[in-house]
């Protein structure tokens, strides 16, 4: 099964999971007529719109490349997670507004046994879920699967902390914790989308992702080829499942047009066996000058001008700089 294919898979079961937990927790506060119980379930209505978004998205990012979008469709999952952390902010403000004004209108709470049993198993059933999300949206780098486990993971959070509540409450009958809850869930509520949304921007501003670059570094640094003699303008961008990368990889000058594209065959397939196949990468080979004779680990070099110096090992600094190194990188 593709990555594409196991996403939209995964998204399908997590939008019947949420419509089936939105089911139970609307029974719990029809029991209960709980407060916090009711901020968990609008919470979920979210999910659910969430979901279908997600599940648009996954569609739409997984769709071929074609002459209009000559990247594909996968930036669309940023405006989906973006919607997403938006919609998780306003339905934590609108639970604040609902916390204070029980404060001044008080209400009564009942069958709190049967709200906490139906509450706990919804928050189970989203951890699972969550954590699920997450794995597979890392190991398919899908930024709509992580943006919806993490809020999954939380929302599982704040239901743990209004579980603790309706305990105390039906231990000690203090109605007014109910309210209390509701507004302190409804902050992490706001937090957690506020930090999917700065993802979101992030991606649609075409910001650096500098764990990826990172990543990259590590793996040209341990797999460096001795015609590899430095690599830099490096510019990584992520759109859905598909990896874009470009860069200048120097090579010894006299290598004829074969031997060139060998070594940047050699550079893509190293980088395509470790982040999948899904990537495109675009490799501009120059060929060295006399400077770069002081950082070349080349052996027995026919044509060298100047004996070796140093080694340079590439950062997520220098690989990145529009210039060639020399000895002062």
């Amino acid at each position: 099964m593709t990555s594409a294919k196991e996403n939209l898979r995964l998204q399908r079961i997590i939008i019947l999971v949420a419509i089936i937990l939105f089911i139970v927790k609307i029974i719990a506060w029809f029991l209960t007529s709980s407060l916090a119980i009711l901020t968990d379930a609008l919470e979920s209505i979210v999910n659910i719109v969430a979901g279908f978004l997600g599940l648009y998205s996954l569609n739409l990012a997984a769709k071929p490349k074609d002459a209009d979008h000559p990247y594909g469709h996968g930036k669309v999952e940023f405006l989906s997670a973006g919607v997403e952390g938006s919609m998780v902010i306003i339905a934590g403000f609108f639970i604040i507004y609902k916390s204070v004004q029980s404060f001044f209108y008080p209400h009564e709470i009942a069958k709190l046994d049967f709200g906490i049993i139906l509450i706990a198993i919804t928050a189970i059933v989203n951890f699972i879920f969550g954590k699920i999300c997450i794995v597979t949206g890392k190991k398919n780098r899908s930024l709509q699967l992580i943006a919806g486990g993490k809020h999954l993971v939380t929302d599982t959070y704040s239901t743990s902390a209004i579980l603790a509540g309706l305990v105390v409450i039906y231990f000690t009958g203090y109605i007014v914790i109910d309210s209390l809850i509701a507004c302190v869930v409804a902050v992490v509520i706001i937090y957690t989308g506020y930090k999917i949304v700065r993802v979101s921007i992030a991606g649609i501003m075409d910001e650096a992702d500098e764990k990826l670059l990172k990543d990259i570094v590590v793996l040209l640094n341990k797999n460096r080829q001795e015609n590899w003699i430095d690599l830099h303008n490096m510019r990584i961008i992520k759109y859905g499942s598909t990896l874009h990368c470009d860069c200048h990889l120097t090579v010894p000058w006299y290598l004829n047009v074969n031997e060139a594209h060998a070594e940047v065959e050699a550079l893509g397939a190293l980088i395509k066996n470790e982040f999948g196949k899904a990537v495109e990468l675009f490799v501009h080979s120059d060929g060295c000058r006399d400077f770069s004779c002081k950082i070349c680990t080349k052996q027995n070099c026919m044509v060298r001008q100047h004996d070796f110096e140093k080694r340079i090992t590439w950062t997520m600094e220098n690989i990145s700089k529009d210039s060639k190194h020399d000895i002062n990188s």
